[in-house]
């Protein structure tokens, strides 16, 4: 079969590899219909994640239909679409049981497909603890709507969720990027008084404007006296972090008021400082970590019932046997990209 290939630093290549087979008794096959980059996808390529392994198929946003399972699967069966969970986890170590399923104790838990194993950029891939990785996708929702379901609409979720946002809150969102977008609709859920997104991007700040009218806008030179001025306590009452920009950690936590939440979503490409001095007396409560991707279930209600939707994050269409193409537009962010998808066919 097709799949797209970490070689090592800086280079990706298409290659045939066989076609996974069940190597656990709680595994399943999923024959990949859909499949998206992520930016994540693009930190490997770079080198920044060095758990990521030389070899492994990437991809770790998909949707597809069981093909086989194990014989320890029972919330699954062949013939069912399902999204594909970013994160596989064991369900019964200490982290899973609270939650917590980034931290899963398995050799597999965490963040594995796309990284540590073969993922979902190629015809199939196979998911260890299915019962726990996959969630039927409604009949009523389409494989678009449910793209993505297991990375970052469950990172928006969380995010959200983590931040105890409030009716009484104004949101500050850094980055509206995908993640960043998807993270906005899960905060509109919540009913905060306001929501203002910062985006250096001019493309990304009309899609805003354009899609959620209700939503502020501004620039990261403009956001902090923006952020004062459309709040009742001088700053952000909740900041969630999503750019990972070279000064966005400063400006979350410079645009957060006194006792505010500042929630770290972002992925960064070098350490961050934290300057205590400058930020005492704040009394800021920061949040950080990668996603607990255990609201799948949830979130896929939720587009049923038509609250969420993010079709129009996709702006690019590609075949598997495209993926080159599809990288380049995507990671140079051309034509306006949001999101590229990429139909898991020759």
């Amino acid at each position: 079969m097709l799949a797209y290939t970490y070689i090592g630093p800086q280079r990706f290549a298409m290659t045939e590899k066989p076609k996974p087979e069940l190597q656990d008794e709680n595994d399943a096959i999923v024959r990949v219909t859909l499949s998206s980059i992520c930016t994540s996808d693009i930190h490997i390529k770079h080198g920044f994640v060095p758990r990521a392994i030389p070899g492994i198929t990437v991809g770790h946003e998909m949707v597809g239909v069981v093909e086989s399972i194990g014989e320890n699967v029972k919330t699954v069966k062949p013939g069912n679409r399902v999204t594909v969970n970013v994160e596989t986890f064991c369900g019964e170590c200490f982290f899973c049981k609270h939650g917590y399923v980034n931290n899963c104790t398995d050799p597999d838990g965490g963040w594995a497909l796309g990284c540590r194993i073969d993922g979902g950029q190629a015809e199939y891939v196979r998911v260890p603890h299915a019962d726990q990785g996959l969630d039927i996708i409604p009949d009523t929702v389409s494989n678009e709507q449910a793209l993505f379901v297991g990375d970052i609409l469950s990172t928006g979720f969380w995010a959200s969720k983590i931040s105890e946002i409030t009716e009484q809150d104004t949101v500050l969102i850094i980055g509206a990027g995908p993640t960043g977008i998807c993270t906005l609709l899960c905060a509109k859920l919540r009913n905060p008084e306001n929501i203002i997104v910062c985006e250096k991007s001019e493309e990304r700040r009309l899609f805003v404007k354009t899609h959620y009218p209700d939503v502020l806008v501004t620039t990261p030179d403009e956001c902090e006296d923006f952020v004062f001025k459309h709040s009742r306590h001088n700053g952000a009452d909740v900041v969630i972090e999503v750019a990972g920009g070279e000064d966005t950690f400063r400006m979350a936590w410079q645009c957060a008021r006194p006792n505010a939440i500042v929630t770290i979503v972002a992925m960064y490409d070098k350490p961050q400082i934290l300057p205590l001095p400058d930020m005492y007396g704040k009394n800021l409560t920061f949040k950080t970590g990668g996603v607990d991707g255990c609201d799948c279930a949830k979130i896929l209600k939720l587009i049923e019932q038509g609250k969420i939707d993010t079709t129009p994050l996709i702006t690019h269409w590609f075949q598997l046997s495209e993926i080159e193409k599809a990288y380049q537009v995507f990671e140079n962010r051309l034509d306006n990209v949001i999101k590229v998808a990429v139909d898991g066919i020759k």
